[in-house]
């Protein structure tokens, strides 16, 4: 008994603490937008074989909307959304990855004096209807004042040839020189002047009304001849959100693993993580945190059971199984030992049967001797703990000493019995 249950805690222990846990495999949702899908496509290489976390890409690419319909609906587990998305139950923030920023420009010539003045009577493409450009831009122009009456949207569809060019384009992306500087013709509007920041200015109204937006100055020079000043824009956070029902645990370990990879991501994509860090602001979040986030922001490692539960489920049945085949083999063991003592029952029950009351005392002397070669052979059942030292043989033994008994008391020679 000793030995089974040393094998047992033997067994709880090596799987425990003895095997290696599975990398988590999350299915990321592919973005729209190729800037974000590259990044996407960065995260899955760079997550490798030595990481708890690895990502597989979704088929088709999809709006912010549909990937958190994705989310939502539980066909994917995390998702690169703005972080300007409606708040929307059933998703939460893992967090903040690197800035999308406001970039409205237009073709040099155009009267950029003002946004009321580029904006009037020109055709914009602000992407399609429900994406974070169109969404912010809406924003903007409400809260500047200007109609809808004032410009038209463009929808790129149909075949090349019937496409119309925009007069203002649209776009919330994240800094890239590379995208722009293939347009030379082409200028970035600036919403004011970066000294107007923190001086009551309309920048400073739009973030305040919307704390998720934040004012943000393209530096002189960044895409080259297209910014030949700074530019006053606005920027919003880039979120990895994840749908909320995803272990605390796992997204203990990504928070961890994309810290971990911020030094690559780094060096592959120069100033867009400059600002990834684990000290994350709550209160900019459109959708609430995940329990996995504030875990490690408040350094509230998931426990034992919790990174392991998924081995410690199989530990488990494992330990059921075991103990139900060890009750199994106790009392398959045990009725074992009842069979050979039931033997020795029929047995001497036999030789009592078998001494008529006028036998001779060699006859007797005979059926005792065979009462004690099966005393015998009991005992040393009992010795080599192949009989239990239990009631049943007990009984054996008085039912065995009665039969010498009457061996004795028939023959009346006391030598017969055993005492």
């Amino acid at each position: 008994m000793t030995i089974i249950r040393s094998i047992i805690l033997l067994i709880v222990f090596a799987a425990l603490f003895g095997c290696g846990r599975e990398p988590a495999e999350l299915v990321l949702v592919t973005p729209e937008s190729p800037i974000d899908r590259e990044i996407a496509q960065d995260f899955t290489r760079l997550l490798g074989r030595e990481s708890t976390i690895k990502f597989s890409l979704t088929d088709d690419v999809a709006s912010d909307e549909a990937a958190l319909d994705a989310l939502v609906s539980g066909a994917a587990d995390i998702a690169l959304v703005s972080n300007s998305m409606p708040f929307r139950t059933g998703v939460s923030t893992v967090m903040s990855l690197y800035p999308t920023v406001l970039h409205i420009g237009h073709p040099v010539g155009r009267d950029a004096s003002s946004i009321e003045d580029l904006l009037r009577g020109a055709r914009v493409f602000a992407g399609p209807p429900g994406s974070a450009s169109r969404i912010l831009f809406e924003r903007i122009t409400t809260r500047f004042g200007i109609s809808d009456s004032d410009f038209s949207y463009l929808e790129f569809s149909g075949s090349p040839d019937d496409i119309v060019l925009p007069e203002v384009f649209v776009v919330y992306a994240p800094i890239s020189p590379d995208r722009l500087e293939q347009f030379p013709e082409v200028r970035l509007f600036s919403l004011g002047s970066p000294d107007d920041i923190g001086h009551g200015s309309l920048v400073d109204a739009a973030t305040l009304l919307n704390p998720h937006l934040e004012a943000f100055v393209i530096p002189t020079g960044t895409y080259g001849d297209i910014t030949p000043e700074p530019i006053l824009t606005l920027a919003v956070d880039m979120l990895l959100v994840a749908r909320q029902d995803l272990s605390e645990a796992i997204v203990y370990d990504l928070v961890q693993e994309v810290l971990r990879l911020r030094p690559a991501l780094s060096a592959l994509r120069p100033g867009l993580f400059r600002r990834l860090s684990d000290d994350f602001d709550a209160s900019n979040s459109t959708f609430i945190l995940h329990p996995g986030l504030l875990a490690y922001t408040q350094r509230d490692a998931p426990t034992v059971y919790e990174r392991y539960s998924g081995v410690a489920e199989v530990v488990v049945t494992i330990l059921i199984a075991l103990v139900s085949a060890f009750l199994a083999g106790v009392r398959i063991y045990r009725m074992r030992r009842k069979n050979r003592i039931d033997t020795f029952y029929s047995r001497i029950i036999a030789i009592r049967n078998s001494i008529p009351e006028s036998s001779s005392i060699e006859t007797r002397r005979q059926k005792a001797e065979e009462v004690r070669a099966l005393q015998t052979d009991a005992f040393e059942l009992l010795v080599d703990e192949k009989l239990a030292a239990d009631e049943s043989f007990r009984i054996f033994i008085t039912l065995s000493n009665d039969v010498l008994r009457q061996l004795g008391a028939l023959s009346g020679d006391s030598r017969l019995s055993d005492t």
